[in-house]
């Protein structure tokens, strides 16, 4: 059986800066983070990106919901999953429905195509769907792999929100199957034991850490946020 939560749509819902105020200087830092993205690698193009952080409330499904905005503004056609299926957020952050979604999928009951939802022009979103008892183990799974190479298909980018590292071991498995990591950090809350932890972890699971996002830094020129490569 699996749990649902009963909340009201628009509940906790998140502010998109890059939609509401595209041309403020924190939307500017989301498209600098995009194009650092996209010229991190040379040997192959990048087509599927875990964000993950380090420990809960740092960032990073604001961080997420956002790139895919400005990616699909970019003119590319963009998959946000929602895989984090211990705190889902995407459905409220884009105002949708959750009844189903990516556990339907990993248990054969729905395709992509019949569940994944629209949001605007070349970005689509795929939510948690009900909340699983064993979320790492359907994550691990061969549907995991069939489905990412579905949406690698049909999509130009796909973007997977996943929970914590060091809270539980869902990042490491989906970093593993995918063509990059990014790490979220929050620069006043997350410890730097915390954030070196949360890369030694990903880096043995064989993740291929992109760069690291530093967000909530304080500084003269009203910087948000900020993209470190290569770490």
């Amino acid at each position: 059986m699996f749990k649902k939560r009963e909340k009201k749509l628009g509940t906790n819902s998140r502010q998109l800066i890059t939609k509401q105020n595209p041309r403020s200087p924190i939307s500017e830092q989301y498209r600098t983070i995009r194009t650092n993205i996209e010229y991190s690698s040379f040997d192959e193009e990048i087509r599927s990106i875990v964000v993950t952080s380090s420990g809960p409330g740092e960032g990073k499904s604001t961080t997420i919901s956002n790139l895919a905005v400005v990616f699909s503004q970019q003119g590319k056609k963009v998959l946000l999953i929602d895989a984090d299926m211990r705190k889902p957020t995407a459905h409220y952050t884009f105002h949708m429905k959750n009844n189903f979604g990516l556990t339907n999928i990993l248990k054969k009951q729905r395709t992509l195509s019949e569940t994944v939802q629209k949001s605007e022009d070349n970005l689509y979103i795929l939510t948690s769907g009900p909340i699983p008892p064993n979320p790492a183990e359907i994550l691990g799974s061969k549907g995991m792999e069939e489905l990412l190479r579905e949406a690698n298909e049909q999509f130009d980018l796909v973007l997977i929100d996943t929970p914590p590292v060091l809270a539980v071991t869902d990042a490491q498995i989906l970093s593993n199957k995918c063509s990059g990591t990014i790490l979220v950090v929050n620069s006043g809350k997350t410890e730097t034991e915390a954030a070196m932890k949360a890369k030694e972890l990903l880096v043995n699971s064989k993740a291929r850490i992109l760069g690291v996002v530093l967000n909530q830094k304080k500084a003269k020129q009203s910087q948000y946020y900020y993209y470190y490569g290569d770490k």
